[in-house]
């Protein structure tokens, strides 16, 4: 079995907390809702993404024979709860932000409603899938949004922290944005567009730079994008006008070029330059390097002529902030609201709504979270999409929520649309403070 799908795939209090429930009987309907406590301080919005995936996980939830086996054989778990997992499926429902969607923190992107059985054991996947893609995300379309007229890529693939971490940003910073991925299996499993040069090991194999060049073009005449910084940049330039004749006589043309060292701003310049001088000015220059949102801004403010650029270990490691405070905290059971008080981590209980009030000129003004059974003045974020544990509808396009994302980008505040981190309101409406209060007012 994959380990990706596999129902062990979890932590292994989510089964000592199931064999107490069982014990004592407690299976009355849950509600868990998952969400950021607060923003990293390198983030002043967060887009919802890996929906598609969570919905998957919950849908096919099973356990198998060897997992039941390795179950009542471990040691720590009675026949009698083991038994209880042989049919276990989700039957639960699920309500959830939009993929694509900008929020904030202490807003939910995703609700679960289920036997709490079913609600507790999906914690720690969920939280998993949709945590990684929604940081990817929200790392993409910053970098969307500071060059928002370059073509760009990710390249992050090697740096990424295993297989499906790989494959999945390539998701998340697509349906962000981007144009497209390195990372080929992206292309086979979500129709990703893919883009890629060379390596400098291919020039170095060859004991003539235009050498190298010249069997690339051949043996690649309809993706001809030449790595040119690995010995002399600029004289690599000079060698490309010297080739691009002897190619386009051959019906080859020459893309572009990628740079990936050095002084980036001062190099594409000369590169530039060269190109144009020699009547080459429609092939393309590429950066990558080390980049992120702050290297693009600070690359095109200083007048770069990039086209485009490949950005890598700071975008699928999300180096500047790794981890978000993203978590699934217990709102309801057998018809009550719950409430966690621990100092620093207190829940607003209940089911909520995020409210999200659009001024006239269609830019987000502030969110207002409240109760979801007494509706708030604002767009209703929150959307069923799972009930009796199937999908209300077939997954949504890549397309479609790239669609939306840019309009969500368009519809932030100009200082988040400027990659300025500055406080987005949302505001608590009164009943839920009320409830919240009425519950501390309780003994425990």
């Amino acid at each position: 079995m994959p380990i990706a799908t596999s129902a062990l795939l979890t932590d292994l209090y989510q089964f000592t907390m199931l064999q107490t429930y069982h014990a004592e009987g407690m299976n009355e309907p849950a509600v868990f809702e998952l969400f950021s406590r607060r923003l990293p301080p390198e983030r002043g919005f967060l887009l919802a993404a890996g929906l598609e995936q969570a919905l998957d996980f919950l849908e096919n939830l099973r356990f198998t024979s060897a997992e039941l086996d390795w179950l009542s054989g471990c040691g720590r778990f009675s026949p009698e709860f083991v038994a209880t997992l042989e049919d276990f499926r989700f039957t639960g429902a699920v309500d959830a932000l939009p993929e694509g969607t900008a929020f904030f923190a202490n807003e939910p992107v995703l609700r679960v409603i289920a036997p709490m059985s079913q609600a507790q054991l999906v914690e720690s996947r969920l939280i998993n899938l949709i945590h990684f893609q929604t940081l990817i995300a929200a790392k993409a379309a910053r970098c969307v949004l500071a060059a928002p007229d370059r073509l760009l890529v990710d390249f992050g693939m090697r740096r990424a922290h295993g297989a499906e971490a790989a494959l999945l940003a390539a998701r998340a910073s697509y349906l962000a944005g981007f144009a497209g991925t390195a990372t080929v299996l992206a292309g086979m499993e979500f129709g990703i567009p893919l883009f890629g040069t060379m390596a400098h090991s291919l020039i170095q194999a060859h004991d003539h730079e235009i050498e190298a060049f010249e069997r690339f073009a051949a043996a690649q005449p309809g993706n001809v994008t030449l790595l040119i910084d690995t010995y002399d940049t600029e004289a690599a330039a000079r060698k490309l006008v010297d080739l691009a004749p002897r190619l386009q006589q051959r019906g080859i043309l020459i893309k572009g070029v990628r740079i990936d060292s050095g002084d980036l701003a001062e190099h594409a310049r000369q590169v530039r330059q060269i190109l144009d001088a020699s009547g080459l000015s429609a092939v393309t220059i590429m950066g990558s390097g080390d980049l992120d949102e702050h290297r693009l801004a600070e690359l095109l403010a200083a007048g770069a002529p990039f086209n485009g650029f490949g950005i890598g270990t700071r975008l699928d490691a999300s180096t500047d902030a790794p981890t978000l405070d993203m978590v699934y905290k217990l709102q309801e059971y057998a018809g009550r609201p719950r409430r966690k008080r621990s100092e620093g981590k207190a829940t607003w209980p209940g089911r909520k709504q995020i409210y999200r009030q659009i001024a006239e000129n269609g830019i987000f003004a502030g969110d207002c979270l409240g109760l979801g059974d007494q509706p708030r003045p604002g767009e209703a974020l929150l959307q069923p999409v799972m009930r009796d544990g199937q999908r209300l509808a077939p997954p949504e396009s890549l397309a479609d929520i790239r669609e939306r994302v840019q309009r969500q980008l368009a519809a932030l505040p100009s200082a988040l649309r400027a990659n300025r981190i500055e406080p987005y309101p949302v505001i608590i409406a009164p009943e839920l403070q009320e409830l919240a209060a009425q519950l501390d007012r309780e003994t425990h």
